[in-house]
């Protein structure tokens, strides 16, 4: 059945091309083609531009017929049609690119890392959720940060730039080193090497090591980064040497993705030397904390209070 239709429908177009159909003939490829033209749903994201395709299609049956003839635009939609036709039947299409199959990677109350198919590294926080392909394919090696923070160090491959959405905002880069810092209010991208270009409705920015892009209230700046913002919380111990506890809640808010709340700001700078273990919960640190300072951090949800 479906060779026989397959068959009818070259027989048709090439009879047609050469004016060799008679009018019911004609009238028959017409009302057929054209009518599944109308119906079928074209993808011109991985079939590309419908009038185009037929054209190429139209110019391959004038070649192997040996005659090369001005484009019939009565004859895109025969060739389309018949293509849209054939896809339905579940044959004749092949796609030009593979889809990437995307996958998602969470983290709950510690941090975790992953190693990307070209050999990035994400070393994601606690509360945070990351996307990216199993494989990457095409031009561009796309990911997601959908919530949270999240440290990156990217393979380097020019003819590959690696680019991350983080709710509006487009990091682009071909390999270096860098946070990513998302809530509800702002987002912060934070160089350590490299460099990286930040975008977002309109506006841009360049970053180099040490400076920060700051996205809040729908306005892009760029500034000198915090040296607490640059500790190397995601892949080692760190110890906080001597620092307030302004420092330390910064650190926190990084490696477990939550927010502070206090009534006292004085208590910022209060003074203390804290131990985080790379695999250390936040109960743990704020254990620590606790016991230093005198005061109660306790966790609620992703959300931390001093009582």
């Amino acid at each position: 059945m479906i060779k026989r239709i397959k068959h009818s429908l070259e027989y048709l177009i090439d009879k047609s091309s050469r004016h060799k159909t008679s009018r019911a003939e004609e009238d028959l490829l017409h009302n057929f083609t054209f009518s599944e033209y109308q119906k079928s749903k074209w993808d011109v994201s991985s079939m590309g531009n419908p009038d185009q395709v037929a054209h190429d299609i139209y110019d391959n049956i004038q070649i192997r017929i040996g005659k090369k003839k001005n484009f019939n635009p009565y004859l895109k939609y025969m060739a389309a049609a018949s293509i849209l036709f054939l896809v339905g039947l579940g044959f004749y299409f092949k796609p030009v690119t593979t889809a990437e199959k995307q996958l998602s990677f969470k983290t709950s109350d510690t941090p975790k890392s992953i190693q990307l198919s070209d050999g990035s590294k994400i070393y994601l926080a606690a509360n945070s959720s990351f996307q990216y392909p199993e494989k990457f394919v095409g031009e561009q090696r796309k990911v997601s940060l959908l919530k949270g923070n999240a440290f990156f160090e990217i393979a380097k491959d020019k003819k590959h730039p690696f680019i991350i959405s983080s709710g509006e905002i487009k990091t682009r880069v071909v390999g270096t080193s860098f946070h990513i810092q998302m809530s509800k209010s702002k987002c912060e991208v934070i160089v350590v090497t490299g460099k990286v270009n930040v975008s977002v409705k309109g506006q841009s920015v360049d970053l180099v090591p040490n400076e920060e892009a700051l996205f809040i209230a729908q306005k892009l700046t760029k500034q000198m980064a915090e040296k607490s913002y640059l500790v190397n919380w995601y892949n080692t111990d760190v110890t906080l040497n001597q620092t307030t506890l302004k420092q330390v809640i910064t650190v926190l808010q990084y490696k477990y993705g939550v927010s502070f709340q206090y009534e006292n700001k004085l208590v910022l700078a209060t003074p203390l030397t804290v131990f985080i273990k790379k695999d250390a919960s936040l109960e743990n640190v704020l254990e620590q904390i606790n016991y230093i300072t005198n005061l109660k951090f306790k966790v609620y949800g992703e959300i931390v209070k001093v009582d």
